[in-house]
């Protein structure tokens, strides 16, 4: 039985993904398991993978890019106990999703709940759970602490707001005018990025500074974002959307990691699920499991800009470096 993927034959522009096939399934071996994939996210750290400059990807082409997955067990490996053909499970690949068909080992699986959407499911793997651990395990929110949130409409920006809304917290957030109607509706306070200044906005509304900023910008955003935090707050870097190269990026980081070693400045970090799924999988399971109850229970509702077929990545990566989508796009398998 044969299947399709995604291919980055040699890094690129969007241009380099191609649809192949292979004309086999690929077998589970002891303590794998062979999955039906249903739904993959297409992320920005996507085109960073296909452009050759994310740090966590040492592969080189052909690659297969995707994330995340939901799919439907369809063949177990010797040796495994706990996992049945047709039950739904997820999980963060970094990279190999964007395919009908994948094996991975049974011990990095999270079971789904049924009753949860297949769209819906693989919008809390990369975006919710980089929300959810920025803001309980990284920040170390409480109840009534402030936070700014930069890119407020985008995936994980959206994330952070509806799930500050649970936790209670005082949110501003940077977006697009477009974007204003759902911060308000989910209690954050929106900044318009093309025609105010953050910085001059927050320290009007809250002289004493905030508790935390969630920046996925880069290194000079950084430094203004470090202007509107308090004493005790903490700056958390998720990326840098800015960059052009693998350097850039790097830069980024290094940047964030020594401003905490000065005394005088706020608290930093720079946050990537990729390592922290690897080093912490059991926090990583922990939290994707309370979020599937937050979206068993309606509590959170993902922004889905749009749902598209595999031979449809291409375009989706274009969309995705234009900015101003509002929330994810989701390749669905059988659309």
């Amino acid at each position: 039985m044969s299947y399709r993927y995604i291919s980055i034959k040699e890094f690129g522009g969007p241009e380099v993904l191609s649809l192949e096939t292979k004309e086999d399934l690929p077998e589970p071996k002891e303590g794998e398991v062979r999955i039906k994939v249903e739904a993959t996210s297409i992320n920005f750290t996507d085109t960073l993978i296909r452009r050759g400059i994310y740090p966590d990807v040492k592969e080189r082409p052909p690659i297969t890019p995707g994330y995340d997955m939901v799919g439907i067990v369809d063949k177990i490996g010797t040796g495994l106990t706990g996992f049945k053909v047709g039950q739904k499970v997820a999980e963060l690949t970094v990279t190999g999703a964007y395919s009908e068909y994948i094996v991975l080992p049974a011990k990095q699986l999270v079971p789904v709940p049924e009753d949860v959407n297949s769209a819906e499911a693989v919008s809390m793997i990369l975006s919710y759970v980089t929300a959810y651990q920025m803001l309980t395990r990284s920040a170390k929110v409480q109840e009534g602490s402030k936070i700014l949130i930069h890119g407020a409409g985008g995936a994980v920006g959206s994330a952070l707001v509806q799930i500050g809304s649970i936790l209670k917290l005082k949110m501003y957030g940077t977006a697009s005018v477009g974007q204003h109607d759902f911060l308000r509706s989910s209690n954050c306070h929106p900044i318009d990025y093309k025609s105010e200044d953050f910085v001059q906005v927050v320290n009007d509304l809250e002289p004493d500074g905030l508790d935390a900023v969630f920046d996925p910008f880069g290194e000079d955003h950084f430094k203004r974002s470090i202007k509107t935090l308090n004493k005790k707050g903490k700056l958390v870097a998720f990326g840098a959307y800015h960059a052009k190269t693998q350097m850039d990026l790097i830069k980024s980081f290094l940047r964030v990691q020594v401003w905490n070693f000065v005394p005088w400045m706020p608290s930093t970090n720079f946050y990537a699920i990729g390592s922290w799924h690897k080093k912490h999988h059991d926090w990583f399971e922990s939290d994707l499991k309370k979020l599937f109850v937050f979206l068993s229970e309606k509590k959170l509702k993902p922004l889905i800009s749009k749902t598209i077929k595999i031979e449809e990545a291409r375009e989706a990566h274009e969309l995705i470096e234009k900015g101003g989508l509002k929330g994810k796009l989701v390749i669905l398998m059988n659309n």
